[in-house]
């Protein structure tokens, strides 16, 4: 009986099997699962769909000599908790493994020397590039002694505007917000959110007061109440905006934390939400959003595409076609029980 080439029982697939199943020619397939060329991207997912119908594995160490690429990426967070570079790495590994890129996760936990540490072992690993997040949207110094290698920062960008950077829009989250209050009627919105030397919560509350003047508003207690990121200042901050301007109408908030605490502190003043005030929250945060009373309706920044550009743009770096800047993501409106 003849066993066609590629089938399980014709042992291991050869690059020309793929090829074949593709219908390409063998150095297409090659480009394709190397990264390299310029093609049509249905022509490269062909191929890939065809390597993983056969099960085909490229040798590596091959692939290196050939190529000269180590075929291995460093992810660098400066987030020991993870709460916002998790969804960040998760979503640029998955798009790394689409091309078959390993990847090595380094933990810097904000500390300097451990991040050149990091740098120095990367480097001597020869990595293709490296991506670099943390739990902060505010700016950082770029990483130093690695000319030889592409990097892309995502959520937390570079300070220097030549580097490529892929970010959460705040601007727009904060739009999203906004309107959709005053869309479902609200016009004496507050605005409670973190300590006002991060970019985050100074940006949203810049623009949320942007979008409220175009609608001829101001804030309902006349100004920004910054103060934590926290349940505690959320409640303190309810009462103290309540204090101030007692129809106040909703709020607005920085964080889902802050979000939740305003929401336990109007429930505890027997205040209805979202029947007499309602409340937005930002980040989109299962833990606090879904174990709110009433589940909170907030702003996700869609971490997880962040990452999944910041990826797109290393590859494209990787083949010499870099695209420096900051590149923003959407935010998107998640709506429940609290507006």
């Amino acid at each position: 009986m003849t066993v066609a080439p590629g089938s399980p029982s014709a042992g291991p697939a050869r690059l020309a099997d793929v090829a074949a199943l593709a219908g390409v020619s063998v150095g297409t397939a090659s480009k394709a699962l190397n990264g390299s060329g310029r093609m049509r991207p249905e022509t490269r997912q062909r191929v890939l769909d065809a390597v993983e119908t056969l099960g085909f594995r490229p040798n590596q160490h091959a692939q290196s000599l050939h190529t000269g690429r180590s075929w291995t990426v460093g992810l660098m967070t400066t987030d020991g908790i993870g709460r916002f570079s998790t969804p960040v790495l998760l979503g640029a590994e998955d798009a790394l493994g689409m091309g078959k890129i390993s990847v090595l996760l380094c933990d810097t936990r904000g500390d300097a020397l451990r991040e050149q540490h990091h740098l120095h072992n990367l480097m001597s690993r020869r990595v293709d590039g490296i991506i670099v997040t943390g739990r902060r949207t505010d700016s950082r110094p770029p990483l130093a002694g690695v000319e030889a290698v592409p990097v892309v920062y995502a959520l937390s960008p570079s300070a220097d505007p030549a580097d490529t950077s892929v970010v959460s829009d705040d601007g727009g989250g904060a739009r999203l917000a906004v309107e959709h209050l005053l869309a479902t009627g609200h016009t004496r919105i507050a605005h409670v959110t973190g300590p006002e030397h991060h970019a985050a919560a100074r940006d949203r509350a810049r623009h949320a007061l942007e979008h409220l003047e175009r609608s001829s508003l101001g804030l309902a207690t006349g100004r920004v109440h910054f103060g934590e990121w926290s349940e505690a200042w959320g409640r303190r901050a309810a009462d103290a905006v309540l204090r101030t301007a007692p129809d106040t109408d909703a709020f607005f908030c920085g964080n889902d934390q802050i979000a939740r605490g305003v929401a336990d502190a109007l429930r505890e003043r027997g205040v209805h939400v979202p029947g007499d005030v309602a409340v937005v929250g930002y980040d989109n945060w299962d833990t606090m959003a879904l174990a709110s009373r009433p589940p909170l309706t907030t702003i996700d920044m869609n971490l997880a595409e962040i990452g999944r550009i910041a990826a797109l743009r290393l590859l494209e770096a990787i083949d010499s076609d870099p695209m420096p800047g900051v590149h923003t993501v959407a935010c998107r409106l998640v709506v429940r029980e609290s507006s």
